[in-house]
């Protein structure tokens, strides 16, 4: 399936590597690939002529800190997304180094966390995931943390301007070795909340439409105690609700599968839910065949890929990025060279030393569309939801506010159409429940769907 594709990032030297953000950070509409660095600085890569290029200023590079986790979105309403960035220099419970939360003025970039009036809100409980949520369908959004022996956070900017802790009264503060999170309306008609959760059962909130949740893991059956979450991504296998893949280190992989009554039941195959030390999950279609193609980023074991053949989940080729002895920590997807054909990037850490890794797909002639849709102030939104009909049939994707583990995919939904080049309906439905359709649009693009006006 994929081709090695690493020698298009420049000075691409061994790093000890973790989480990976997709978005806009120089402002000029193209996304930048957001690498983190453990003891190392961070990485910005920008396509340029050709070639992934490091642009990051010594600020973003942040060369002191211990990063593990980061996500991307728009927290002030100013059409730029901030980046939040997680930092562990211990593997759990209190820990020196606080987080980062930069933000763009103009030009400039600050650290909100670093200015005196948010010193209170400072995080010094080590973590590993961190996603984006915008519980209120407002357009801004705020950044769940993931703790590790301590609450989860919840950061949101006050209405005075100075960052708040938003857990307790959001009813999401609850105490747990945080792993994989996502956010996206899978259960109601706001952002839900599912986490993964290593030594204790795993978390999933519902937005009750207030902006408060109520949590029911065990009653919809993704409690799943006995094993150590780690990575979760969502998917929409049949063209109704969305369903859960999870990955577990060391334990059976799931499927959990939505039924028409809200519950989940595992439906992973025997190959599929085989145990390893999965570090991040990924549903996407590589091959613009229609059908989205399951990744598992194993850490010091070969990486699996799964796809829908002839109606059941069967394992595909991975060619060049089995990794047999990666020390995979988190992936993601992205259209980096805009040819409608997504690029897999994989960071390594938590072991030796190694060079990022960079997949393309052979070229095809199947066709492609792919759907940007924006807030109201212009930012990616993130936590939507985008609906595409070609040829009768219906798919569905969520744009990205975090996912896998550790990381965060691009705000673009991206749809296959196999053997189609037309569309018949897109559908983006945004987290406040407003809803826009676009007949006929063209394939073979990027549409940009502004938030419609009152």
């Amino acid at each position: 399936m994929f081709l090695d594709c690493s020698r298009l990032i420049v000075d691409n030297q061994p790093r000890l590597s973790n989480g990976i953000a997709v978005t806009d950070v120089d402002g000029d509409g193209a996304f930048e690939l957001v690498v983190t660095g453990y003891g190392t600085n961070n990485l910005i890569l920008k396509w340029d002529d050709g070639r992934l290029v490091d642009i990051a200023s010594p600020l973003l590079a942040d060369a002191a800190g211990c990063t593990v986790a980061i996500t991307a979105a728009d927290v002030d309403g100013d059409g730029r997304e901030e980046l939040y960035v997680l930092n562990s220099d211990c593997a759990s419970g209190p820990k020196e180094m606080g987080d980062r939360l930069f933000a763009c003025f103009g030009k400039h970039w600050i650290d909100l966390l670093a200015q005196p009036e948010n010193a209170g809100m400072a995080n010094r409980v080590a973590g590993r995931s961190v996603v984006a949520m915008d519980r209120h369908g407002h357009g801004r959004y705020g950044f769940v943390v993931a703790a590790d022996g301590g609450p989860f956070r919840l950061f949101e900017l006050s209405r005075r301007g100075r960052l708040e802790d938003a857990a307790e009264d959001a009813g999401i503060d609850l105490i747990a070795a945080g792993r994989g999170l996502v956010c996206l309306p899978f259960l109601s008609d706001r952002m839900d909340l599912f986490a993964c959760n290593e030594g204790g059962p795993n978390f999933l909130f519902r937005n009750l439409g207030d902006g408060n949740f109520e949590e029911i893991a065990e009653e919809r059956g993704v409690a799943d105690s006995r094993f150590a979450g780690r990575a979760v991504a969502t998917l929409d296998t049949d063209g109704g609700a969305f369903d859960l893949l999870v990955g577990t280190w060391e334990g059976p992989q799931r499927l959990f599968r939505q039924r028409s009554g809200g519950g989940f039941v595992d439906e992973a195959t025997g190959e599929m839910s085989m145990p390893g030390r999965v570090s991040t999950v990924i549903a996407a279609d590589f091959d613009n065949d229609g059908y989205e193609e399951l990744f598992f980023n194993l850490h010091g074991e070969p990486n699996r890929l799964f796809g829908w053949r002839h109606d059941e989940w069967q394992p595909i080729e991975l060619g060049d990025a089995l990794e047999p002895k990666g020390n995979g920590t988190g992936a993601v997807v992205a259209d980096i060279d805009g040819d409608g054909r997504l690029e897999l990037l994989v960071a390594h850490g938590g072991g030796a030393a190694q060079p990022l890794s960079l997949y393309r797909t052979a070229a095809t002639s199947n066709g492609w569309v792919r759907v940007l849709p924006l807030t109201p102030y212009g930012a990616p939104a993130r936590g939507a939801v985008v609906s595409c009909t070609a040829g009768g049939r219906r798919q569905r994707r969520a744009i990205c506010g975090g996912s896998g583990y550790l990381c965060q995919m691009e705000p673009v939904a991206h749809f296959g159409l196999g053997p189609l080049h037309a569309v018949e309906q897109i559908e983006v439905r945004w987290p406040d429940g407003t809803i826009a359709i676009i007949d006929n649009p063209p394939a073979g693009r990027v549409l940009t769907v502004p938030y419609p006006p009152e």
